[in-house]
């Protein structure tokens, strides 16, 4: 790909030539800087990093001493150096890609009302757009799930695709995968990424390591193959495809030793389980985690890809392995170019990128270890990935929920006549049975009566972007249901049953083991290629068990191969939701219920009545191996990857249209936001947050999920009443995640997750706050459009980890257009913080060892913060409650110079405007 002319000052002469089966490539070696530098004691991940300071050198940008300063790197080093790091390339999904893409388009309109140039806004280097995130399972458990899902998927998204097929005519540098071919982060690993790119400039050809930033945070599953890459907000990802350099902090580095290898009866699930909750107590916010150790030799690599998949679960920047023999191993399997393959063998030799079993360990800013024979099966859950739970104690696990569960509504048997009985049409009727001592309703449903209990499993599904991309784990899911249909089992009734793969090689190469048939007839038809019940696109419940489960207010589960459990995320009536590997998925179904231990009670009963326990339909791993073998032929990845940008019939058919400036139409899916509305060259005054509201209070573990839902939205919310103004029926709403393009929906949407507990709305739940200056209780969107017509500014209070989860870029656009100019909380997740500054919102932090509570804090005083001069580190605020009065001293989470200048330009896509039409 051509790039822009680059001038390197290239202080260390580091610029050289490697030659690879008689063809020359430029490239900046690390080797020049050995003479004065012990590099051999640095993490193979700075190393990545020293390379690109390297290459990028300019005096600006990046200076001498830059390189000097990673070069002079120690384990005991804090992260408080700022370096520029330049991703070679950016890759999108479609739900935060959208928002880009709309952003873009009106930033090319704000160029022209600023008389510049629009056509400077355009990506200058690869970036990749993979539409994975709309699909949803309203069909499953037949043949034709796919195929309607897809048609519905279409229907519900036409002019979102619409819009990106014109980005796709309008850009250049910038490509889309259409709907219906898999996940970003598995296509991104079995097909887009290099492992080593190279860069056109002029007539020679740089090599260079592949390095990429998402807009989706489990963008680091790349780091598996040993790229480098991590998760953004969308607006730093926008910033980066129109050429601005990613401000950081020189990371920690923490490094994890693995020794050993996986017994038999654990998977790459359970590893990466463990691995989780190891690393969230260890506490890598905002650190890069490393993996060595002699454990890598029998760690395949999709069991690393599964790893690395995870890194927002344990609350790291990224979590990498070094390439070595594997890494080569898996692109030839995966259909690479032996130039390609040759190309990344001798550069990593060269660089000193290569990991080799006898190499010293790195200095590390701090190292733990685990045995893998040690490693259990394992769940995670209820509500968080780092909670897990061996499959032993599950069942218990559970039962303690349910009981705490219980105690918190204060449940009380009433009378006989409290109980319903649910049937196909949703209509109620009293049976006499007490429900609440029973802790069950009866339901009707295709013909058959069950009970539908506290505990029922009501989702089972496989789903992409951590497992799928791993055929040991899903050749087990198919093994499993094999077993279990030779012996008789079925899915219990009340089980939503769903298999999304991440690629089309998945189904190409389970039909060739014979396991697609075992799948389906169990239920686990695929019903489509994308990101579903992870995201929660997990559909409706059929309307008897939905109705159960809100008549007899059960506590129910789902069981997911994914990565994300958070409250409200999976479906709004599902409360429990467990992470666990595929072939766990297809026995928690057979079971349908979480009061089972699966492995000493019985799944069901066989044919002939026996029972049936799991180590009775468990493979082994050298079955397992040995269908791999059988199922991976040769050029079956090469073959399906041939024709990735094509799409679909429905998707070459849409209109493409090639104006430089967008055209809005009447949308309600996509619409030119207000963000550049009036802009000017000159910097606005930073804004002044006296006489400011609490418009939310909340405590711990606030997710971006709890602050800008991606899943359905609620008729009776302020944006289904929005959508419903402009004519959408509810069955049309689709979700918050798919009309991310559209500032009106989402920042109706901001804080509207079911599940959030403002406190400021004292018993509720959703997004309900107080008005204050009348003490009434409205929706957060109605009382911020109060505030803002009387010129109120808004703060947030909250607790620790603030902003966990996706790098969800709606969550601080939202927050931006409620009218709130500041979050102040205990600590912050690393992305969201990062997105607060680019989208113009102050984020503060309060003192070690002070908070909301030490503090005296209920959200109703009047706040003022300091008027903002220079580029301060701390900020006084004052809390006036009648005659009381606080003032304290909060840290301002603004970390470097260039995020200063964001803010002070109102936001990153301000400052990147303004540089380009001066």
């Amino acid at each position: 790909m051509s790039q822009p002319e680059v001038v390197v000052s290239d202080s260390f002469k580091s610029r050289s030539t490697l030659r690879v089966n008689d063809k020359d490539y430029t490239y900046y070696r690390l080797g020049a800087l050995a003479d004065q530098y012990d590099l051999k004691r640095l993490p193979f991940c700075l190393k990545i990093l020293l390379e690109n300071l390297l290459r990028k050198e300019d005096g600006k940008n990046v200076s001498r001493e830059d390189i000097d300063t990673l070069c002079r790197w120690k384990g005991s080093d804090k992260a408080s150096e700022q370096v520029n790091f330049t991703p070679a390339r950016v890759v999108l999904q479609d739900f935060t890609g959208v928002p880009a893409v709309v952003d873009l388009a009106a930033m090319r309109a704000a160029m022209r009302d600023l008389k510049g140039d629009p056509a400077k806004i355009n990506p200058l280097g690869a970036v990749d757009l993979v539409i994975d995130h709309s699909v949803m399972v309203d069909y499953y458990g037949n043949p034709d799930s796919l195929q309607k899902n897809t048609e519905k998927e279409f229907e519900r998204n036409n002019e979102r695709y619409q819009f990106l097929r014109w980005g796709q005519k309008a850009f250049s540098n910038f490509r889309v995968v259409p709907p219906g071919t898999g996940i970003v982060h598995q296509v991104n690993l079995e097909y887009l990424a290099k492992v080593v790119m190279l860069e056109e400039h002029g007539d020679e050809l740089v090599a260079l390591p592949d390095t990429l930033v998402g807009t989706d945070s489990h963008t680091t599953m790349i780091n598996g193959l040993g790229v480098l890459g991590w998760g953004v907000g969308g607006i730093e990802a926008e910033a980066a495809m129109l050429g601005q350099p990613i401000t950081m902090l020189i990371p920690e580095v923490v490094g994890f030793e693995l020794k050993g290898e996986l017994p038999p009866s654990a998977t790459a699930t359970d590893l990466v389980l463990t691995v989780t909750q190891m690393l969230r107590e260890r506490g890598v916010v905002g650190k890069f985690v490393e993996f060595y150790g002699p454990g890598l030799a029998k760690l395949p690599l999709a069991d690393r890809a599964t790893i690395a998949n995870m890194a927002p679960e344990y609350g790291a920047t990224c979590g990498i392995f070094p390439v070595d023999d594997e890494t080569l191993r898996y692109m030839e399997l995966t259909g690479r170019d032996q130039e390609q393959i040759d190309l990344v063998e001798a550069y990593a030799k060269e660089q000193d990128l290569w990991r080799n079993d006898d190499d010293p360990v790195a200095d590390y800013s701090d190292t733990l270890q685990l045995d893998m024979n040690d490693v259990v099966p394992s769940l995670a859950g209820p509500k968080r990935p780092q909670d897990r739970i061996a499959l032993t104690d599950a069942k218990s696990a559970f039962a303690t929920l349910l009981q705490k569960e219980l105690d918190e509504a204060d449940e009380v048997i009433t009378t006989d006549a409290d109980s319903r009985f649910v049937s196909e049409g949703g209509q109620t009727a009293i049976d006499n049975t007490n429900l609440h001592e029973r802790g069950a309703v009866p339901v009707e449903m295709n013909g058959q009566e069950f009970m539908l209990k506290h505990g029922a499993v009501v989702i089972a599904a496989i789903t992409s972007c951590t497992n799928t991309s791993n055929p040991a784990v899903l050749v087990a899911a198919g093994l499993v249901a094999k077993k279990a249909q030779a012996l008789g089992l079925m899915t219990k009734p009340w089980v939503k049953t769903s298999f999304a793969p991440g690629s089309q090689v998945v189904p190409a190469y389970m039909q060739n083991a014979g396991l697609l048939q075992p799948l389906a007839d169990l239920g686990f038809d695929i019903v489509g290629f994308g990101c579903t019940t992870c995201i929660g696109n997990s559909g409706p419940l059929p309307p008897p068990v939905q109705n159960a489960v809100r008549a007899g207010d059960l506590l129910v589960a789902g069981v997911l191969s994914g990565n994300r459990n958070f409250e409200g995320r999976i479906h709004q009536d599902v409360q429990a939701n467990y992470l666990a590997s595929p072939p766990l998925v297809v026995a928690y179904a057979l079971a349908g219920n979480m009061n089972v231990d699966l492995l000493n009670e019985p799944l069901g009963e066989s044919a002939d009545g026996k029972p049936v326990y799991l180590k009775d339909i468990w493979p082994s791993p050298a079955e397992v191996a040995d269908t791999i073998a059988s199922a991976m032929t040769d050029g079956l990845y090469k073959d399906k990857y041939a024709d990735v940008f094509t799409g679909t019939d429905n998707w070459r058919a849409l209109p493409a249209p090639e104006d430089e400036i967008y055209t809005w139409p009447e949308s309600t899916y996509v619409k030119k936001p207000p963000y550049f509305d009036g802009i000017t060259m000159d910097l606005p005054e930073p804004p002044d947050i006296s006489d400011a509201r609490c418009l939310v209070k909340v405590g711990d573990s606030i997710t971006t999920d709890h602050i800008s839902p991606a899943g359905a939205i609620k008729p009776d919310s302020p944006a289904g009443e929005y959508l419903k103004s402009k004519g959408i029926a509810p069955e049309d709403f689709n979700s918050y995640g798919s009309r991310r393009g559209n500032d009106d929906v989402m920042v109706r949407g901001t804080f509207a997750n079911v599940r959030l507990k403002n406190q400021m709305a004292p018993g509720t739940e959703g997004g309900w706050t107080t008005y204050l200056p009348t003490d009434e209780q409205m929706s957060i969107f109605d009382a911020s459009q109060k505030y803002q017509a009387e010129g109120t500014p808004l703060v947030v209070l909250a607790g620790k980890e603030y902003g966990t989860g996706s790098s969800r870029d709606w969550a601080a656009k939202g927050t931006n257009l409620l009218g709130i100019k500041a979050v102040i909380a205990q600590s912050f997740e690393r992305i969201h913080r990062s997105n607060l500054v680019g989208f113009g919102v102050l984020p503060l932090q309060f003192k070690e060892g002070e908070s909301i509570e030490s503090l005296g804090l209920d959200g109703s005083e009047v706040f003022d913060i300091e008027a903002i001069d220079g580029e301060p580190k701390t900020l006084n605020v004052t809390a006036v409650k009648g005659d009381d009065k606080k003032s304290f001293e909060v840290d301002v989470r603004i970390d470097t110079a260039v995020e200063w200048d964001y803010y002070r330009h109102g936001g990153i896509l301000h400052y990147v405007l303004r540089q380009l039409a001066g």
